[in-house]
């Protein structure tokens, strides 16, 4: 008899009983069916792809824009016994081939693929050959135009479904409107429309908004006050380092990350927050992906974010395990403006994005009508330096050229090192012999790259460097030589971002840039900042708001945001107001009423209380007004 899924979930991972919605999403792929998962952050999205396909014979070929998390969940699989591999931008062409291999002839279980992958004529043919039992589509918010992340190598996945007709989709998300989420399934030719979607609502999540002039001191006094694991978001990476340091002054454990640290320098940070060693981890938007600590207890972003999807995502990542936690924005005068401001960088002039493209080929020294699926190690710093351009404009013509399907950009990619000896026992026996002021290296690679004389082998350069007690340089120098002498083939460690072009390059004269296209992004990126800034502007209660914004309509203010933490310490009691609402919304839900009519509908020594709560659902936007009528609109 076969697993059933319960099975698997509790032989992998050890949990009884599946997540709310879990086994739906799970019974419904199992089924053949194309399923839009749409669970919020924390939810528990990767359980839903993994174990149907663990309970069907084949491969799982996996989509996701986020190397980081393909290498986290790939790494999280293996060591609970399951096969599985991802291939991406910044490896190398022998190993992208011999991964494949592996997926086509061997027993691999999943196969994780960054987008662009999918663009590749290898990638197609031996996808064709692959036994392929689901197709997931993580971040699948990426597929939209509509959506805050567009990228349109998501927009090939439909075509890849060819090579597989009878192989159902699943696809997953964590931040869609309900417009973005009906087109996703019109982008991956969902076979018939079919969402299941747990509500967004966080009861255990306080969400709170403050003006606050001085932020650093109301942060301190935050995290003074809640004891715990705590996250603080903000814009730049030279305030993680700020910010971090003047908590540490003030006896708060604390440590910064961005994407600019070497990726030992974040691994590290990353594990000793995760283990409980460092408190508070001050960061970038590059913090957070794939890292599940359930005991996060404050989120705090110092800046107003340009997209509530972004924030929903990163305050999601508090309160985990169910407990009470907190997250809280703080914001001033000058972050809308910015946020405005930003418009204009976000959307530089295209002929700043040629500008940018003709540069591009001139740096990696790419000769027109070639580059095609070739990646680069790409260093913005020392590409602008170079060409003397502004880095927050340039960034911006990147996306626009990635929008319009030129290239695609990463964040750093690290990918360790490896060698592979190239000549037998015997030679390189008689070749220590030879370079005494090599040997000791040569042993010790010996002794930890089992397989070398087969296979490249991972090395890891600082950890080798520390054992030999020399300096990375003088190891990486030593292992040059070794190259030069072809002894050994050694590919370096990489930890950059991955440019990659996903057409050959173009006389910048042929570069067509969809003008209608930047419009529309530029017209939904202005509708975004709108909203954040409304966000923290209403006086409305703050999780009704994020859940309006993501379709949900219907839904009662949460009484512990301060908002309504405000409105309680004014009015009714929390159980009172509650009995007054149930009691309008039924009689407005029969009929429109004037306010009157309604007053009139209790006893006189009620009305003042009626009253009250009348006004608190004007307020909310629950009840609505309209021509002397009121009307249940919640």
């Amino acid at each position: 008899m076969s697993a059933t899924p319960l099975d698997i979930l509790r032989q992998y991972w050890g949990y009884a009983e599946f997540r709310p919605a879990q086994a739906e999403i799970i019974d419904s792929v199992l089924a053949g069916d194309d399923t839009l998962a749409l669970l919020p952050t924390g939810g528990g999205k990767s359980v839903c792809f993994q174990v149907p396909a663990l309970a069907r014979e084949g491969i799982c070929i996996v989509v996701s824009p986020l190397i980081a998390l393909m290498k986290d969940q790939v790494e999280n699989l293996v060591k609970r016994g399951i096969k599985a591999v991802a291939i991406y931008s910044g490896l190398h062409r022998n190993d992208i081939d011999r991964i494949f291999d592996n997926c086509v002839y061997g027993d691999i279980k999943f196969l994780y693929l960054s987008p662009e992958r999918l663009l590749t004529e290898l990638a197609r043919v031996r996808i064709g050959l692959m036994k392929v039992n689901l197709i997931a589509v993580d971040e699948a918010h990426c597929v939209s135009q509509w959506g805050y992340d567009f990228r349109p190598p998501y927009l090939q996945i439909a075509e890849i479904r060819e090579l597989h007709p009878e192989v159902p989709v699943i696809a997953l998300t964590a931040t869609a409107t309900p417009k973005v989420a009906t087109d996703i399934q019109e982008q991956l030719a969902f076979k018939a429309p079919n969402l299941i979607q747990r509500s967004f609502a966080r009861s255990n999540l306080a969400y709170l908004v403050f003006r606050e002039e001085r932020k650093e001191d109301r942060l301190f006094n935050i995290l003074e006050k809640v004891p715990g694991s705590g996250v603080v978001y903000v814009r730049n990476r030279k305030r993680t380092r700020s910010i971090a340091q003047r908590l540490q002054q003030r006896g708060i454990s604390a440590d910064y990350y961005h994407a600019g640290l070497r990726a030992d320098e974040r691994s590290a940070r990353q594990d000793a927050w995760i283990a409980g060693k460092t408190r508070v981890i001050v960061s970038t938007n590059a913090f957070g992906m794939g890292i599940d600590k359930p005991d996060v207890r404050t989120v705090v972003h110092l800046d107003l974010p340009d997209s509530l999807e972004a924030y929903f995502q990163e305050a999601g990542r508090a309160g985990r395990d169910g407990q009470k936690a907190y997250a809280v924005l703080l914001y001033e005068e000058s972050d809308k403006q910015r946020l405005k401001d930003g418009l204009a960088r976000q959307f530089p002039p295209i002929s700043e994005a040629r500008r940018v493209y003709r540069a591009l080929g001139s740096y990696f020294q790419l000769a027109v009508g070639t580059g095609i699926n070739r990646s680069f190690d790409f260093d913005l710093m020392r590409f602008v330096k170079t060409y003397q351009l502004s880095p927050l404009t340039t960034f911006s013509a990147l996306k626009i050229l990635e929008q319009n399907a030129y290239i695609t950009l990463t964040d750093a990619v690290y990918t360790p090192a490896t060698i592979r000896i190239l000549v037998s026992k015997e030679k390189l026996y008689d070749y220590q012999l030879r370079n005494r002021e090599l040997e000791t290296l040569l042993r010790a690679l010996l002794q930890v790259t089992e397989g070398a004389f087969r296979y490249h082998v991972t090395i890891r350069e600082y950890q080798l460097a520390a054992f030999l007690k020399i300096p990375g340089d003088k190891l990486r120098a030593q292992l040059r030589t070794l190259q030069s002498q072809q002894i050994i083939e050694y590919r370096p460690t990489k930890d950059a971002p991955q440019l990659t072009y996903l057409t050959d390059r173009l006389d910048v004269d042929q570069l067509y840039i969809d003008a209608k296209l930047y419009r529309f992004r530029k017209e939904r990126y202005a509708y975004r900042v709108a909203q954040a800034i409304e966000y923290v502007q209403r006086n409305v209660c703050r999780s009704r708001q994020l859940l309006q914004y993501f379709g949900e309509l219907d839904t009662l203010p949460c009484g512990q945001c301060d908002v309504c933490l405000l409105r309680k310490s004014k009015g009714l009691s929390p159980a009172d107001l509650e009995r007054y609402r149930t009691k309008i919304h039924g009689l407005l839900r029969r009929e429109q009423l004037t306010r009157e009519e309604l007053l009139n509908s209790f006893g006189k020594h009620r009305q003042a209380a009626v009253q009250e709560a009348l006004n608190y659902l004007l307020t909310e936007e629950v009840v609505r007004e309209a021509a002397g009528k009121l009307k249940w609109a919640g």
